[in-house]
C-alpha cells in the first residue's frame, strides 16, 4: 500500500489560487488597458470629425513641426514617422507660396529644368561632345543625324502649368480610387511605363502628358528593339500622345536602344515625341539632393521628375510615392501597385525621398497623397 502525502492537495489548492489571481489581474490588466485605447480612439474620432483643420491653424501648425522636429530619418522609428504623419492628415493642405518659391528659386540655381532638362538643339550645337551622366571620361559627339532628332527649344517652360500631378508606382496607390482626381490634373508625369489598363484606372488614372522608359526596361522586355519593335509600339499607344523621356547619355550602354526609340516611332509613323534627359541635368539634380540627405547610387526616376515639376508647375501633387513596407497605417503592401517586384538593393535611397517629400509637404511646399481619394 502506497504512502500519501497528506500536504500534497494543500500545495496543489495553493497553485491553482495563484494561478486564478495571475489570470484576474491580467485580465484586469487588459481591460484597462481596452478602456483607455477606447477613450483614446473615441478622442481621435471626434477629433477627426471636427472637418478638416485651416493648414495654419494653432493644431495644425502643433502637428507640422513635430514632422520637421524629425531632422534626419534615423532620429525616430518609421513606426513614430508614421503616427505622425497619419495626424497630419486631418489638416488641410494648402500651397505656402513664399516656401514654394524659394525651393522652385533654388532649383532654378542649380538645375534650371526650363533650360536643361532635355537635350535640344539650342543648348546641345551640332559637333558637341556630350560627356556622359556617369561614364564621365566618354564622351559623345552629336552628329548631325542625331542633332536633327532633338526638339530646336525646350518644350516647356517655367511655371507652364497650373496644377501637376507626378505619379509614382508605389503600391500605396493600390485601392486608393486617385484616378479621377488624377486625371483631372493639368499635366501629369508618369514613371518607366507603367500599366495604366482598365485594370488600374480607378487608382491611377490613365491622363498621360510625360512618362520615362528607363532603357534597362527596352533591353529586357523588348530584346533592344532589335526583335520586337511592333509590341514595343503597341504598349506606347497606352499612353496616346505622352512624349518620352529617356537617359539615353546616362552611360554609353544607354545611347543606340534609346535612340532606337527614336526610329521605331518614326516607322509606325507616331506622333509621340521623344526627348532625352541631358547629362548636366541628371548630374546636377543628383548634387542636389545629396545636400539634402538622400545618399543613393542614383536617385530615382520619380525624383527627378518631382524635381522638374517644381519647377515647371505651379503647384505639385504627388501619388503613388512611399517607399516603405507598410502604409501609413503600419499594413503592409505590395512594391508597386502592380507588382511585388523590390528593386535592387542599395541603389535608390527611396525611405530619404519620401522623407523628404513629406517635409516639403508640411512646408506648402508640394502635396503627399498617402490615402483614398474617395
Amino acid at each position: 500500500m502506497g504512502y500519501a502525502d497528506p500536504t500534497s492537495s494543500r500545495d496543489l489548492l495553493g497553485s491553482r489560487t495563484l494561478f486564478f489571481i495571475f489570470i484576474c489581474a491580467f485580465a484586469l490588466v487588459t481591460l484597462l488597458q481596452q478602456i483607455l485605447y477606447g477613450r483614446n480612439y473615441i478622442k481621435r474620432y471626434f477629433e477627426f470629425y471636427e472637418g478638416p483643420l485651416d493648414f495654419n491653424s494653432t493644431k495644425c501648425l502643433e502637428l507640422r513641426q513635430d514632422i520637421m522636429d524629425v531632422k534626419v530619418l534615423s532620429m525616430v522609428k518609421e513606426s513614430e514617422l508614421f503616427e505622425r504623419w497619419k495626424s497630419l492628415q486631418i489638416c488641410k493642405w494648402q500651397l505656402n507660396t513664399t516656401e514654394a518659391n524659394s525651393f522652385k528659386s533654388a532649383l532654378s540655381r542649380c538645375c534650371n529644368a526650363p533650360t536643361f532638362l532635355v537635350t535640344t538643339q539650342k543648348n546641345t550645337p551640332l559637333g558637341t561632345k556630350l560627356r556622359y551622366e556617369v561614364d564621365t571620361s566618354g564622351i559623345f559627339q552629336i552628329n548631325s543625324e542625331i542633332f536633327k532628332i532633338f526638339p530646336k527649344e525646350m518644350p516647356y517652360y517655367r511655371s507652364q502649368f497650373k496644377k501637376c500631378a507626378v505619379i509614382g508606382n508605389g503600391g500605396i496607390l493600390k485601392n486608393s480610387r486617385c484616378g479621377k482626381e488624377i486625371d483631372n490634373a493639368d499635366f501629369v508625369f508618369r514613371c518607366n511605363l507603367p500599366p495604366i489598363s482598365e485594370k488600374y484606372i480607378d487608382d491611377v488614372g490613365k491622363k498621360t502628358d510625360v512618362v520615362t522608359i528607363n532603357p534597362s526596361i527596352i533591353t529586357d522586355r523588348f530584346n533592344k528593339l532589335e526583335k520586337w519593335r511592333r509590341p514595343f509600339f503597341e504598349v506606347l499607344q497606352e499612353y496616346e500622345n505622352a512624349s518620352l523621356l529617356l537617359p539615353a547619355f546616362y552611360n554609353t550602354r544607354n545611347t543606340d536602344v534609346s535612340i532606337r526609340v527614336k526610329y521605331v516611332l518614326d516607322d509606325f509613323e507616331s506622333q509621340q515625341a521623344v526627348y532625352y534627359f541631358h547629362p548636366l541635368y541628371l548630374i546636377n539634380v543628383s548634387r542636389f539632393w545629396l545636400t539634402q540627405g538622400v545618399r543613393a547610387k542614383r536617385v530615382s526616376s520619380g525624383l527627378i521628375l518631382v524635381t522638374a515639376a517644381l519647377e515647371l508647375c505651379e503647384e505639385v501633387h504627388l501619388y503613388g510615392f512611399w517607399g516603405f513596407p507598410m502604409n501609413p497605417s503600419g499594413i503592409f503592401i505590395t512594391h508597386h501597385y502592380y507588382d511585388n517586384v523590390k528593386p535592387r538593393p542599395g541603389f535608390h535611397a527611396m525611405p530619404s525621398e519620401i522623407f523628404n517629400f513629406i517635409h516639403m509637404h508640411s512646408k506648402g511646399i508640394l502635396r503627399v497623397h498617402t490615402g483614398s481619394c474617395s
